[in-house]
């Protein structure tokens, strides 16, 4: 990191950006200074060397860098372009970054309006699990400009392992985005093949088992095959539903800007929704078995 940039700031310590947060502070050659609206998320940040903001402002005020991890792009937008949000008192040469999932073109045009104010700013939202952020093992594609990048990337490989340049702004939201939509059709797939399979006679889980030494083996086989679909296991409140569909939706209007007819991503849209109207909104996406194979016995079945 530059020498002159000795000021990290933080916005959004939910389930991913807390875990990032604390791996900044405890390890970032800087001084971290985190904001959100819980104060036990930083009350606990605290205890590991974090120190508190009053408000969105000041984050922007006082730090040479912002890290914003944050639900949605409607979030990230109203953070940014708000009253008293960080265009508000961005200042030449800082760096914003975006570690969330936000529509391509919302970074695009957030990029532009930052450059106006000599404000540098990167997409990069981090992939994998919880346990993934809290070990400190993350996977984060990045888009910007390389230089900026480059910079920036001693403070991302505190909470990432995996970290993969991407090209210029929004390239990171895509592989973001398309890497969500992939694996939610996997999971259709998988869910059909366990509700045929289970139809026609054979044990789950010696399906699956059998299927991941075949050529259809994947993480999403061996993850949310064998560890959710196949033992009925759909947590509240992990990836759910809903969160999945918010995904869903910039990768489904991705594909409408660039004239893609998404079959596959619309077939998943349609099972969200059933889920949704089922009272499964809040549970693991992968729930979205339940509308094909019924809710059989099991943990959270």
């Amino acid at each position: 990191m530059s020498k002159s940039r000795k000021v990290v700031g933080f916005i959004g310590l939910g389930v991913m950006g807390e875990p990032m947060c604390r791996h900044l502070a405890k390890k970032a050659d800087a001084t971290v200074v985190a904001y959100d609206i819980s104060a036990a998320a930083l009350q606990r940040l605290a205890a590991d060397g974090a120190k508190t903001a009053p408000s969105i402002a000041s984050i922007g005020t006082d730090a040479d860098i912002v890290f914003m991890s944050l639900p949605s792009g409607d979030i990230v937008s109203e953070v940014v372009r708000g009253a008293k949000g960080l265009l508000s008192v961005a200042r030449r040469d800082q760096v914003i970054v975006d570690l969330g999932t936000s529509p391509v073109d919302l970074m695009r045009q957030l990029a532009k309006e930052f450059a106006e104010k000599g404000v540098h700013f990167l997409d990069s939202p981090v992939m994998r699990t919880r346990s993934a952020a809290i070990a400190g093992t993350l996977f984060t594609a990045v888009g910007g400009d390389r230089q900026i990048f480059e910079e920036v990337r001693p403070l991302l490989s505190t909470f990432a392992s995996d970290i993969t340049y991407c090209g210029g702004v929004g390239c990171g939201q895509i592989v973001k985005i398309l890497n969500n939509m992939v694996l939610f059709e996997s999971g259709v797939a998988l869910s059909e093949a366990y509700a045929i399979g289970s139809a026609a006679g054979m044990d789950p889980k010696l399906l699956f088992e059998a299927l991941s030494q075949g050529s259809c083996d994947s993480v999403a086989l061996r993850n949310q095959g064998l560890k959710s679909i196949v033992p009925r296991d759909f947590p509240a409140p992990a990836f759910s539903v809903i969160y999945a569909s918010k995904d869903l939706r910039y990768a489904l209007e991705l594909a409408e800007q660039t004239g893609v007819d998404a079959t596959g991503a619309r077939s998943v849209a349609e099972w969200f929704k059933r889920s949704v109207e089922a009272g499964d909104g809040d549970r693991h996406w992968t729930v979205i078995s339940r509308q094909m194979i019924g809710k059989g016995a099991g943990k959270s079945a």
